[in-house]
């Protein structure tokens, strides 16, 4: 019975789009059409400007490597209705308390559902781009599995960053803005628009103390090589920390969100 439970809690949001045919297309016709256009403008900027200490194919690689990477999370919640923002709006997130299911254990099967369907996305246009030359392969297996080992410990932080941002919901009452706000900023913060050796002294050495690049930032590196395989054990320590800072700052939270929630809704 627990497994069926997890099964279905897990399978949520990846059955909202495997149930719609024309929403898989077109999310495979905005990432093609992303990876197109990274590989081309960041082509474009290496044949105009420095390097910033890399070649081009390893800039264009972490370019690419960021989009796909994208797709991990980034699955419609809100075509189900199953968001924590929505759920506050109606006044539904009461039955998150009702259910035989702990609330932070759905959410965390949930979103490790999401995390596998966008896997499958982002694996698959990882294979494509490795056999088209659009992205280069690691230096070596040494340096491949210290990124997986990356990754994952990126993309652990990553799902409590979002949860965080998921529990402020508790706390505000129209917070549609700021979510927009924080989700910029994580994606800023992360070198998913850019990566974060372009920007000034400063602003790396203030994302430092922030988990924002140990969810995408430092895998990449590891990846083109930006930061060495000697200082892999320090980059990996630090994104550990980070989990485990942020695993018991949101299990605080969700206690103290159980008390806002009562039964006539959010």
């Amino acid at each position: 019975m627990a497994v069926l439970s997890a099964w279905r809690a897990a399978r949520v949001t990846p059955l909202g789009e495997l149930n719609a045919p024309p929403r898989m297309t077109a999310v495979a016709l905005r990432l093609a059409v992303q990876v197109v256009l990274v590989w081309s403008l960041w082509r474009g900027l290496y044949a105009q400007s420095g390097t910033a200490g890399l070649s081009r194919d390893q800039a264009v690689t972490y370019a690419v490597l960021a989009v796909l990477a994208s797709r991990l999370r980034e699955l419609d919640q809100y075509a189900g209705r199953d968001t924590v923002l929505q759920h506050m709006h109606f006044g539904t997130i009461v039955y998150w308390y009702l259910r035989p299911l702990p609330p932070q254990r759905y959410y965390a099967l949930r979103a490790a559902g999401e995390q596998l369907y966008g896997l499958a996305w982002a694996s698959t246009g990882y294979v494509i781009c490795l056999a088209a030359g659009v992205v280069e392969p690691p230096a070596s297996p040494a340096a491949a599995g210290v990124f997986l080992l990356s990754m994952l410990l990126g993309q652990w932080v990553l799902y409590y960053v979002m949860l965080v941002l998921d529990q402020l919901c508790f706390w505000t009452v129209r917070n549609t803005a700021a979510m927009l706000i924080l989700l910029f900023a994580q994606n800023l913060l992360s070198g998913v628009y850019a990566p974060l050796w372009f920007f000034p002294g400063w602003f790396v050495t203030m994302s430092a103390f922030l988990p924002f690049q140990a969810t995408l930032s430092v895998p990449l590196s590891l990846y083109v090589g930006r930061i060495p395989l000697a200082d892999a054990a320090f980059q990996l320590s630090v994104q550990a920390a980070w989990v485990v800072a942020l695993a018991l700052f949101t299990r605080l939270l969700w206690r103290r969100a159980a008390r806002r929630v009562i039964s006539q809704g959010g």
